[in-house]
C-alpha cells in the first residue's frame, strides 16, 4: 500500500514540466486532498487521498476529469473515476473552479460527488486549489 501510493506521487510529479500540477484541499464530510496533472486543453487525471483516516486505512480515489467550459477566471468539470477505502465504489465528481484574483494561481472550488457503492451517497466539498503556473 505504501510503495503503491509513493509510485502515484512520484509518477504524477516526474511528469514532463510542459503542463500544470495543481494541489487542492476539499473539505467535506469526507475531507481529502488532491494532485492532478492537466493534459491538453480539458483532460486533468486527479489522485485524492481522504484526510481523517489513520495512515493504516486511507482512502484513495483516482478520477478522470474533463474540462467542460474553460474561462480565464472559471472552469467548470466532469468526470469519473473509483474510490477506495472504508467506502468501495464509482465516484462522478462534477464541479467548478475559480480563479478571482489577478495572477490565476490560487482559487476556490465546488464539487459534488456521488458516490456509488458500498454505500450510495452524495459527497458536497468545498475547498481551494493552487495551481503551480509555468511561467
Amino acid at each position: 500500500m505504501k510503495k503503491t501510493l509513493f509510485l502515484v506521487l512520484f509518477g504524477l510529479f516526474s511528469l514532463p514540466a510542459l503542463s500544470q500540477v495543481t494541489v487542492s484541499y476539499h473539505q467535506s464530510n469526507l475531507p481529502f486532498v488532491g494532485v492532478n496533472k492537466q493534459f491538453g486543453e480539458r483532460f486533468i487525471p486527479e489522485f485524492r487521498i481522504g484526510t481523517d483516516d489513520f495512515l493504516s486505512s486511507l482512502d484513495l480515489e483516482l478520477v478522470a476529469n474533463v474540462l467542460i467550459t474553460k474561462k480565464e477566471s472559471f472552469e467548470f468539470y466532469g468526470g469519473f473515476g473509483g474510490h477506495v477505502g472504508d467506502i468501495d465504489g464509482l465516484v462522478i465528481p462534477l464541479g467548478i473552479n475559480i480563479y478571482p484574483f489577478s495572477k490565476k494561481d490560487f482559487g476556490f472550488h465546488m464539487e459534488l460527488a456521488p458516490i456509488f457503492g458500498d454505500w450510495n451517497l452524495l459527497r458536497g466539498s468545498f475547498g481551494i486549489r493552487y495551481r503551480f503556473l509555468n511561467d
